[in-house]
């Protein structure tokens, strides 16, 4: 069975939707990142995909950053943001 990959169209979608609430038209897109975990008869693994023209040091920086904004939503609770 092929994967899906409806699932990150839709998140993708909806990310792209509160990015633009959040920051507006006046901004654009730096380095992307996608995260994903991946269900099968192996068990779950995770995928990390950088951009086409992120480097290692910029890869680990945004892993970063994002641990700490997720970290700080969890610490907020269900209405902080991340």
């Amino acid at each position: 069975m092929a994967l899906d990959a409806s699932k990150i169209g839709k998140v993708v979608a909806e990310q792209m939707e509160a990015l633009e609430g959040r920051f507006g038209d006046d901004c654009q897109i730096g380095d992307v990142c996608t995260i994903v975990e991946v269900l099968g008869p192996h068990g779950s693994q995770v995928a990390v995909r950088p951009g086409s023209n992120v480097r290692p040091h910029q890869l680990i920086g945004l892993l970063r950053m994002a641990e700490t904004s997720v970290l700080s939503g969890v610490r907020s609770g269900p209405t902080g943001g991340y």
